[in-house]
This record gives structure tokens, C-alpha cells and sequence, in this order.
């Protein structure tokens, strides 16, 4: 079951020629693992060992929350409390304790997370995917170009991948398409991050003060640089 969930066409991924594709696969990835987690296998016990020993990252628990399956929730909470307690807190007090460490380096348990290494995971296999179809079907190379843009992080987790499965000849052209993307929205969105910040002068103040598309800049710089979409968080 598991390794159903987890398959996604790459094509799938690169149609709608929005945003960035790897948020997106990032996304689907996502949401398909949470929502399994909290409903089929809720009552797996090979799951519940895992996430008992992991735990969950913030962004995680936050995704888990909005699940409407409040139960499936507490119960996973239940077992890892009652596992955290058993074992004596021997994770953390052994990162704690760890030695040599360098000053500054500190740890916290919610940095071990059982669906993002499910994510990572599957994303390796699929970025696998992704250089394949590149090195071998040119109507892909095309769906690549004509991308939105690709986000600061996974622009480096493409490159990093193409480094090392792309051949020497591939691999220069690749990472050019790859930068021309980041870099042609990072302009652009910088540009729009640069109106916001004049709009508070008070030579642009007034009632027809022109915003163009400054209003949700610091959203999208965010999400360039993070891959978090913050645009629909409520504000204070």
C-alpha cells in the first residue's frame, strides 16, 4: 500500500506548467502520505512503530491538524508519548550528551520526522525519474522548458541529482535551463519585493497609489526561497 501511494507519473507533475514542479511533486507527495497515515494505516502496527520512534516535524503536525480525523491523530499520539516515556528519553538525552559537538550545534527531538523521510525518500526516486525522461524523451525536455520557474531549494536538489546521473555532456545544459528558471523569477520577484518596499515612501502614499503586484511579494519571495506557500495564512 504504501508504495502506491508514493506513485506519481512525472508527466503528472509537469503538465500544468505552474509554479514549480518540484514543489508540486513535493505537495502531491505530501498530502497523499498524510492522509494515509491518518486513515488506512492508522491500525498498521509496522506504521505505528515508525512514526512512534520518528515523530513529526511542525509543518507536519500543523498538516495532521487540518485533517477532519481528530482520532487518528491522538491515537498516534498516544503510543509515541507512551514510547518517548519508556524509553527514558534516551534520543535526546544522547544527542544532548553527544560528544564532540561543535558550540552552538543544538538539536531538537521534532527534527526527526516520519513523513518527511517517507517525502525524501520518494522524491529520490522520482528525481531519479525526472533525469531519465530528460536524457531520453525530447517531448519532456520541452515540458521542462516551458516551466514557470524552480524554486531556490529544489533548483539545488535537481542539480544535485543531474551531477550525479546526467553525463558530462548532459549535465552543462541541464544546469543552465535549471538557473535560467530560478534566476528569471527571482528577478522578477525581487522586482516586486523592491515596489513593496518603495510603495512606504510617502511620494507613492494616496488613494491611487499603484501597487502592480507588490501586495503578496513577501509571500512569494518566501515561497521562492522556502518552498512554503504562505499566501493564504489569515493575518493577525
Amino acid at each position: 500500500m504504501r508504495d502506491n501511494i508514493y506513485t506519481i507519473p512525472v508527466s503528472e507533475v509537469f503538465e500544468p506548467k505552474e509554479a514549480c514542479p518540484i514543489c508540486r511533486m513535493r505537495d502531491m507527495l505530501e498530502n497523499r502520505c498524510v492522509e494515509y497515515i491518518m486513515g488506512a494505516a492508522m491500525m498498521e502496527p509496522d506504521v505505528r512503530i515508525e512514526t512512534n520512534k520518528a515523530g513529526f516535524c511542525t509543518d507536519h503536525f500543523a498538516m495532521m491538524l487540518k485533517q477532519k480525523n481528530r482520532l487518528s491523530l491522538a491515537l498516534m499520539l498516544e503510543s509515541h508519548l507512551s514510547e518517548l516515556r519508556k524509553n527514558g528519553y534516551k534520543d535526546i538525552t544522547a544527542k544532548a550528551e553527544a560528544k564532540p559537538r561543535k558550540r552552538g550545534d543544538l538539536h531538537t527531538v521534532n527534527e526527526s520526522c516520519f513523513v518527511c523521510s517517507q517525502i525524501e525518500q520518494a522524491m529520490g526516486g522520482m528525481l531519479n525519474t525526472v533525469m531519465k525522461q530528460w536524457t531520453r524523451d525530447p517531448d519532456f525536455q520541452s515540458l521542462f522548458k516551458e516551466q514557470e520557474y524552480i524554486c531556490l531549494p529544489h533548483a539545488e536538489k535537481l542539480l544535485t541529482v543531474a551531477h550525479d546521473t546526467l553525463g558530462k555532456k548532459e549535465y552543462p545544459a541541464f544546469k543552465e535551463l535549471v538557473l535560467s528558471l530560478l534566476d528569471r523569477h527571482l528577478e522578477s520577484v525581487g522586482g516586486d519585493v523592491s515596489h513593496f518596499c518603495k510603495m512606504f515612501d510617502y511620494r507613492n502614499a494616496g488613494p491611487n497609489a499603484d501597487w502592480g503586484n507588490s501586495r503578496d511579494s513577501i509571500e512569494r519571495a518566501i515561497l521562492a526561497l522556502s518552498t512554503r506557500d504562505f499566501r493564504d495564512q489569515p493575518e493577525d
